[in-house]
């Protein structure tokens, strides 16, 4: 088992080293991009071209090593700071040093609409606290239309207990048999 890993799932640091450890011992379809989504990406960037899966394997393998050059001299750069999280800045100064500055423009384009999405999404998720409603009066307000729900429901049933059990007797029978207007008033007892 070690040695189908040792070659394809040993991960390498961006100077080509290799880095034995956790990551090391996992299979290599846990490190990398789910096949779907790059099948996906591929489909809509290339509608009308066949792409081998020998092309899909290789283009998934380079996006994943990608991910791993920038991900470790973003670490590198966070940690000569003497921070502790990665920032969006981090991985910015990475592509440049790296030589993938022509990618920085794009990356900030995502970055602020992932920005805004993440912001649309905190806005939505507190219009109950923007009501300008104090969440005691809601749980009052709430409390208030359950009672009035019970009562509707209550007040229907003895409207149906009394008026309700004679008036099925009254209509004539559809079915010709009468079995089911008996066991109406069977279930009708019940109450």
């Amino acid at each position: 088992m070690e040695s189908e890993f040792s070659s394809s799932g040993s991960k390498r640091d961006r100077d080509g080293n290799s880095k034995d450890g956790p990551l090391g011992e996992q299979p290599d379809d846990e490190l990398t991009i789910p096949r779907a989504a790059m099948n996906k990406m591929i489909k809509e960037l290339l509608p009308n071209i066949r792409v081998a899966n020998e092309a899909r394997e290789l283009v998934l393998n380079c996006c994943s090593e990608f991910i791993h050059l920038i991900s470790s001299e973003s670490n590198d750069i966070c940690n000569n700071q003497q921070k502790k999280t990665i920032s969006a800045e981090h991985v910015l100064l990475a592509l440049d040093k790296l030589g993938y500055g022509d990618f920085r423009k794009d990356a900030e384009e995502v970055m602020t609409e992932c920005k805004e999405t993440a912001a649309k999404r905190r806005r939505q998720s507190n219009k109950l606290e923007n009501l300008g409603i104090p969440e005691e009066e809601l749980l009052r307000q709430q409390q208030e239309l359950f009672a009035k729900a019970r009562e509707a429901a209550a007040l229907q049933e003895m409207q149906q207990e009394h008026c309700g059990g004679g008036g099925h007797e009254a209509q004539p029978e559809g079915d010709g048999g009468g079995h089911a207007q008996d066991s109406v008033s069977e279930e009708e007892s019940e109450y």
